[in-house]
């Protein structure tokens, strides 16, 4: 059985160990020489490290929350309802929305753990229900909190992994039957190629950029005009890429302007992408490694006329 036929297999078990069938993502990733299916594999793995890296089929908004009371004589209220409003604004947004930046494991277990109750509570912090305890009813003193999620929105977020690594390893399998067998080096479906199907499959059609606190997002349908250097520098310029790795990326376009005609993207450019990819991997960019190399691969291609 081939890598492809595995990791289809596996995915459409209904028990499927998504943990384990991402493992083999890693490795059909590195046969494919693609490193934002290898990262978007170890985020799902081990974690988004910040909100600002989430996607959004892992935030889940508009939650509600549930508290117990106790009152005056010791009267009590159970399991009432929290308005928002009574929450001070500045934090509505963290009470009501939840990142689910946990490895994809973690909500496997929780899915199984509560497959047969239709919520999960996750509580609120003990400073928070401190901080926010007479505040919220007159009279009455919170006493512990929680977020109420329903189980089918973990269940949602497994079937999302699922279903979009089924959906790239069938593309992937249409265009090269044995791209999971590829010897290192071995270039078994252009590198142009796979980077599109990664963008509409995996990403969804859309990119997100980290930049400090905030979050910028970007529409896929980058508007860059085909051989007018200066609408890809100001895209770049927009993404806060340095003005020399500007001016390398304009040598290496030129140099590669022979053989790109035959090939894609030239070999210069082409090491010029995995350079600004190892950039945000480190940091030094500030961009998702999981992004770099969507946005960077789709202005490029516009500028080629792809």
């Amino acid at each position: 059985m081939t890598l492809l036929h595995e990791i289809q297999a596996g995915v459409i078990e209904a028990n499927a160990d998504i943990a384990a069938v991402l493992r083999k993502c890693k490795v059909l990733a590195v046969k494919l020489g693609s490193e934002g299916l290898k990262s978007w594999v170890d985020y799902e793995l081990n974690g988004y490290p910040s909100k600002e890296e989430t996607p959004d089929y892992r935030i889940l908004r508009h939650i509600p929350s549930y508290g117990n009371f106790v009152g005056i004589g010791w009267s009590q209220l159970q399991h009432q309802p929290i308005p928002t409003g009574s929450i001070p604004e500045e934090h509505r947004e963290a009470f009501t929305t939840l990142y689910l930046t946990e490895p994809i494991s973690y909500y496997s277990s929780l899915a199984i753990q509560f497959s047969n109750k239709p919520t999960i509570q996750f509580g609120w912090a003990p400073d928070l229900v401190a901080y926010l305890g007479g505040k919220i009813l007159r009279d009455f003193q919170l006493t512990n909190a929680w977020r109420s999620v329903d189980t089918s929105s973990i269940v949602a977020l497994l079937d999302t992994v699922k279903n979009r690594v089924l959906n790239f390893v069938l593309e992937i399998e249409a265009e090269a039957p044995n791209a999971g067998e590829a010897s290192p080096g071995e270039k078994s479906i252009p590198q142009e190629r796979v980077q599109q199907v990664f963008n509409t499959v995996i990403l969804g059609g859309s990119a997100q950029i980290a930049a400090g606190n905030q979050t910028i997002k970007y529409d896929i349908d980058i508007k860059i005009i085909q051989d007018n250097f200066d609408s890809l520098r100001q895209f770049l310029s927009s993404l806060e890429v340095g003005e020399d790795d500007i001016l390398e990326l304009g040598e290496a376009i030129q140099e590669d302007e022979k053989s790109v005609k035959e090939t894609g993207f030239g070999e210069k450019v082409q090491a010029w992408l995995g350079k600004m990819i190892s950039k945000a991997a480190s940091g030094s960019w500030k961009i998702a490694t999981s992004v770099a190399a969507n946005l960077l691969t789709k202005a490029l291609m516009q500028y080629y006329g792809n």
